[in-house]
């Protein structure tokens, strides 16, 4: 991957080469390969900065002005862009490269990478809890299903006003009034004897 810095080595403002300048030098004290690509000299140069700068980063006359900055055919950014990304310490993804190890940017990104594991983790865990939680519910709605149905089965159908008692039971209440009846036998009789032993003493 080759970054190409679009720049306009004949250009009247003092201010574009100022830019350039700092973008090159920049890219040099880094030692960044980098492509410097003359728009002022080749028509071919120009044409294809002009037809590769995204819609939203082309001022309002259309035309962009040097220096732009391309990974390749990928565009990274204009000068703005760049001064940003320098001042955050995050060039080289500007640039769409990897850090160099020992730089800050290779710590921020470590340091980024170590975080979005550990979100990881605990959205990991966030799910295994609620799946266990959906799981639990499911059991409960099962368990209060079972105990409906088992209510249902066992419910005792209501007794209605008319129905007559089951048999066991009238029969038990006739044995219970000839029992009464008997008993009541036997205690008239037990007062004849009585009255007998008296007349007779």
């Amino acid at each position: 991957m080759v970054i190409k810095v679009f720049v306009a080595t004949s250009s009247g403002s003092t201010a574009i080469k100022k830019k350039q300048q700092e973008v090159v030098g920049f890219l040099e004290a880094n030692k960044i390969d980098f492509q410097q690509m003359d728009i002022a000299g080749d028509e071919d140069n120009r044409k294809w900065m002009r037809e590769n700068v995204p819609g939203e980063k082309k001022p309002q006359n259309g035309i962009p002005l040097p220096p732009q900055i391309f990974n390749e055919e990928r565009y990274c950014g204009d000068f703005e862009s760049f001064f940003s990304a320098k001042e955050e310490n995050i060039i080289y993804s500007f640039l769409g490269l990897a850090p160099p190890p020992g730089t800050k940017e290779t710590e921020k990104s470590e340091a980024t990478e170590e975080k979005s594991e550990v979100t990881e983790e605990k959205s990991e865990a966030t799910e295994d809890k609620s799946d266990s939680k959906d799981e639990q519910s499911d059991a409960t709605k099962e368990t209060e299903a079972h105990t409906e149905d088992k209510a249902e089965e066992g419910a005792p159908e209501e007794a209605q006003p008319d129905q007559t008692p089951p048999e066991g039971q009238q029969e038990g209440e006739e044995e219970h009034a000839a029992t009464g009846e008997e008993e009541e036998k036997q205690g008239e009789g037990e007062e004849k004897e009585e009255v007998e032993e008296q007349e007779e003493s």
